[in-house]
């Protein structure tokens, strides 16, 4: 992608490509009829605020990364409805989908938590042709293809749990069919995150983090099934093995990888290993770790505090992953009616420009585009120099004028991905062998 900035008409002709190219039609049958279903007993042909004069209250939680205040403050002010937001981190998502099935109505959860949650049979099957914008949505997510000749990464592809064969079926099917286990809405292709003014040299692949001279100031994410991933990119790239499938990992391939953990913890390589965005925010910002596992958002949080930070592109690809919402089993009625009402307004633009903006992507583009500016658009997803300042959907500078996005455009990001966060056949033996690596 070229660095150089385009006219105006280049970068018109540059967002039709990128939409001609995600959003692909014919992955569900009669998709053209989408524009007059209905949901529940109204046709899905706007957000009228119908549920002020019905009162509806839906109790939202998921990770912090997508549980937030200013969508449910915009949700009230746009359809009536009601959300209350409940944040966790990602373990204890898990533990309350299937734990906790009356104590929520929405879960907001990401693909590799699907796996582990939809066969309990606490959320419903959502039906496509209640989903206005269906046939908009990234193929990331139907075919698991960013364009049809796209290689499927290893681990859990979001298109691999993303749909089950009926209404009431708790099996995954093998491909897209008219039931959905969640409606994907958030996505990130993830890499490290370093400090270019304390690492003292260029950093081209995830091995780089086991360079001696970061001794005592890196660190990987606590999370199972994302840490082991990102440590496997790390293996890889070092030489230390070569998996069959990094995201299938069998049981002597994880025996080695947590081996060699647990060794280069106890040479004092980590500094930390961190849960949350605001441990990962506040070990960079304090120097504290040069190199680390980061999120996009935490990067761009670092550097709002005036702290350089950059989300480094490296030769061996991204560590991708994928979210989405799903619907509690007990919900019927005009709740399930407001449920799907809430995800169409979800979809519909002005969430999906707000992640955009955050670094994340939106599921459907075509929409978010829609609800930013032309110099927005070009330098989130078009990897173009910003025209002016890019700010945060809370107005901060994130980056000034003439900058571009880390790893270029949406296509050069997403078209990267080696592999996304996984849950493994033999998962409760990587969880057990992960658990012994951070208590080591």
């Amino acid at each position: 992608m070229s660095k150089k900035t385009t006219d105006r008409a280049g970068g018109k002709a540059a967002a039709a490509e990128v939409k001609a190219g995600l959003s692909r039609r014919g992955v569900l049958k009669g998709a053209a009829a989408l524009g007059g279903l209905a949901v529940g007993g109204g046709a899905v042909t706007g957000f009228p605020t119908v549920w002020a004069q019905n009162p509806i209250t839906l109790r939202q939680f998921g990770t912090g990364v997508s549980n937030l205040n200013a969508i449910a403050e915009k949700c009230k002010a746009d359809l009536g409805i009601t959300l209350q937001m409940t944040a966790l981190d990602s373990d204890a998502v898990t533990q309350r989908v299937v734990t906790q099935a009356n104590s929520f109505d929405i879960a907001d959860i990401e693909y590799w938590i699907c796996k582990k949650v939809f066969p309990a049979g606490t959320l419903q099957p959502m039906d496509v042709k209640k989903i206005k914008y269906y046939d908009q949505i990234v193929p990331i997510f139907t075919t698991g293809k960013l364009t049809p000749e796209s290689k499927i990464a290893q681990g859990t592809a979001p298109n691999t749990v993303g749909f089950v064969e009926g209404p009431e079926s708790k099996v995954f099917a093998k491909a897209p069919t008219d039931w959905m286990t969640l409606i994907p809405t958030i996505y990130n292709a993830d890499t490290l995150g370093i400090r270019p003014d304390l690492v003292g040299r260029p950093i081209k692949n995830w091995k780089d983090i086991l360079d001696p001279a970061f001794k005592g100031k890196t660190s990987i994410l606590n999370i199972p099934s994302i840490g082991i991933m990102d440590a496997a990119m790390i293996c890889e790239s070092a030489g230390i093995i070569k998996y069959g499938d990094k995201g299938n990992m069998t049981k002597a391939e994880i025996d080695t990888t947590i081996d060699f953990l647990i060794k280069t913890k106890k040479a004092g390589q980590f500094r930390a290993f961190w849960k949350t965005f605001d441990e990962s925010v506040n070990l960079m910002a304090s120097g504290e770790v040069v190199i680390q596992s980061m999120w996009s958002p935490a990067v761009a949080a670092v550097r709002s505090k005036g702290i350089p930070c950059v989300y480094q592109p490296l030769e061996e690809g991204y560590r991708a992953w994928g979210g989405g919402l799903g619907i509690a089993k007990h919900l019927k009625g005009a709740q399930l009616d407001a449920a799907y009402e809430y995800i169409n307004w979800y979809l519909s633009g002005w969430v999906g420009a707000y992640l955009n903006r955050q670094g994340y992507y939106s599921a459907v583009l075509s929409t978010a585009e829609k609800n930013m500016t032309p110099d927005e658009w070009a330098f989130w997803m078009l990897g173009q120099p910003a025209k002016a300042d890019i700010l945060s959907p809370e107005g901060k500078v994130m980056y000034t004028a003439g900058a571009v996005r880390d790893g270029g455009s949406f296509k050069d990001r997403m078209g990267a991905v080696a592999c996304w966060n996984s849950v493994m056949d033999e998962d409760r033996y990587m969880v057990r062998r992960w658990n012994e690596f951070i208590a080591a």
